[in-house]
């Protein structure tokens, strides 16, 4: 494929954005070469700046969970624009989205909304130290909660892809009150808490982690977690900005049947647009502003056409109860083509996958936590990427990313993506 087009836009705009991207991971760095500029898209499919067509894997990142461009929500975002795009002031779609998106939750009685799963997170961070009056939190290597400076203390994804997992501008004094724990090793959060007893005021985790490549928690694992958070007074925190409305209509809690003290959401929740919320039981919520002394604001938060996307997205999964068996489906279909192609090439890897979420890591080992995922070739999944792009298949450009299908896609563009594997898997 050519990409004239795409490398000129990219050298323009090194000039004026750091980096060229407005998002680290963007920037092609883990995979060489220049970004790909789109300039549209279409229910699976991105059309780049110099025409060509991909089937698309990543999907903005999980919240085309219907497509691009996906219909009634463009038609919900034009109808409310046309009235006004931001007050600043209470909206009756706020209380809507809100009733809907707690009937289709376990165990939450009341949401916040704000901008961007960032904010969800630092806010419910926030709140559980407000609500448990502790200062520490224990986070897991690999998973990625954000770019606050709680989080980023061996954060996977876009930390890992650049080699820099703690950042410059994260104080000591912020990073000492971040515990790190090892995924899927209940035995280590064990220690920490003993090590830190009565200091711990919530453990947050990704309930499937998606910033090391997809990986699902062990079973028992955060059944592990819930009795030691309620043997020791710790609040527990999903994070769900991935999982939340794309596993399962109640997202990682209801597929796998363990409930969270605090969850954050965010990606398919706002439709396509920037939206990210937290949620928790009625008397964790009301130790918020204004009713409690836990403050926390937005002044674009909750506003009207984020939430009329989220609202017409919500209503959308809520009336199509087997929309998440099709995903899941196309996603074991795509598996196992990939696996037979990767296996019958003599390549080495192994594939995790849940729902609709799936990575591939060129390792031969089972992939369970960080330390396993970092084991994964990098240079094995470098020519893996430029070979699909090549073919017109565009996967997330990181070996430390999940892949999100939607369901736009079809068993043939699910074919042409196994074919594309098997001619990348032949130089590999």
């Amino acid at each position: 494929m050519i990409y004239k087009r795409s490398s000129a836009l990219f050298a323009e705009a090194q000039k004026v954005i750091p980096g060229g991207v407005n998002s680290p991971v963007r920037a092609f760095k883990a995979v060489g070469g220049d970004p790909i500029f789109v300039t549209r898209a279409q229910g699976a499919y991105l059309y780049d700046a110099d025409g060509n067509r991909l089937i698309d894997y990543i999907n903005s990142w999980g919240p085309m969970i219907l497509g691009h461009a996906y219909a009634p929500v463009v038609e919900a975002v034009v109808e409310t624009a046309k009235k006004g795009t931001s007050f600043g002031m209470p909206t009756e779609i706020e209380t809507k989205i809100a009733e809907l998106a707690v009937s289709m939750v376990p165990n939450i009685d009341k949401i916040r909304f704000v901008n961007s799963g960032t904010e969800a997170c630092m806010s419910a961070v926030r709140l559980a130290r407000g609500y448990t009056k502790r200062e520490k939190i224990i986070k897991f290597a690999g998973c990625y909660h954000g770019h606050s400076d709680s989080f980023l203390i061996q954060a996977g994804s876009g930390a890992v892809t650049f080699g820099t997992p703690n950042s410059p501008g994260v104080t000591a004094g912020t990073a000492k009150d971040t515990l790190l724990a090892k995924y899927n090793d209940i035995e280590d959060v064990k220690h920490l808490v003993q090590a830190n007893e009565g200091e711990v005021a919530c453990v947050i985790i990704e309930p499937v982690a998606g910033n090391m490549g997809c990986i699902p928690p062990k079973p028992g694992f955060l059944e592990g977690l819930r009795e030691i958070c309620d043997a020791n007074d710790i609040l527990l925190v999903f994070d769900e900005v991935m999982t939340g409305f794309r596993l399962a209509k109640g997202g990682a809690q209801e597929l796998l049947n363990v409930n969270a003290d605090i969850v954050t959401f965010g990606k398919v929740i706002g439709g396509g647009l920037p939206v990210g919320a937290f949620a928790a039981r009625n008397e964790i919520m009301d130790y918020l502003a204004p009713i409690g002394p836990v403050y926390q604001a937005g002044t674009l938060s909750g506003n009207p056409l984020a939430m009329a996307a989220g609202l017409t997205m919500l209503q959308e999964l809520n009336d199509n109860a087997p929309i998440f068996e099709s995903l899941a489906k196309k996603t074991k279909y795509l598996h196992d083509g990939m696996h037979k192609v990767l296996k019958e090439n003599n390549v080495v890897h192994t594939i995790n996958r849940i729902g609709s979420m799936i990575s591939v890591h060129f390792h031969q080992d089972k992939v369970i936590d960080f330390e396993t995922a970092a084991n994964g070739n990098n240079n094995t999944f470098k020519k893996f990427f430029h070979s699909l792009l090549d073919q017109g298949i565009y996967i997330a450009p990181s070996a430390f990313e999940t892949w999100f299908l939607t369901d736009a896609l079809t068993y043939h563009d699910l074919d042409e993506t196994i074919s594309a594997i098997a001619k990348a898997a032949k130089i590999l």
